[in-house]
């Protein structure tokens, strides 16, 4: 079986990565692979993605430090979206929050429920 070409890739050959947390379950970042980030994943146990935006490949906290251990890796029943269950090392979110989904919709608003963990100008040096 060859499990990272079983998967269903999209056109650009990317598939959806939901990034977990392995102790609270809270969601931390989405980002998408292609096979080769896949692959570099598995065998490093670090999460690599495929950027959209700047198309290129990349380790998640090769510029701030706050990489994700990969405990757990689960595809749906399709196969073509994964979650994998991580251990992150800081935070996920490269603007400072634990997570990436840290606005939650009240009131017709976007409210900030989480809280700040490092200063992204001072960890980035922008």
């Amino acid at each position: 079986m060859d499990i990272i070409n079983d998967l269903k890739y999209d056109d650009n050959g990317l598939i959806p990565a939901v990034i977990q947390d392995c102790e609270t379950g809270e969601i931390l970042m989405v980002a998408y692979m292609n096979r080769e980030s896949l692959k570099t994943s598995l065998e490093t146990g670090k999460t690599h993605f495929w950027s959209r935006s700047r198309q290129k490949f990349w380790l998640k906290g090769e510029s701030s430090g706050h990489t994700q251990e990969i405990k757990e890796v689960y595809t749906d029943c399709d196969a073509d979206t994964l979650v994998m269950k991580v251990k992150q090392n800081v935070a996920a979110c490269h603007v400072g929050y634990r997570s990436c989904f840290y606005r939650k919709l009240e009131d017709g608003n976007w409210k900030i429920v989480g809280e700040k963990v490092f200063d992204e100008d001072t960890v980035y040096k922008k």
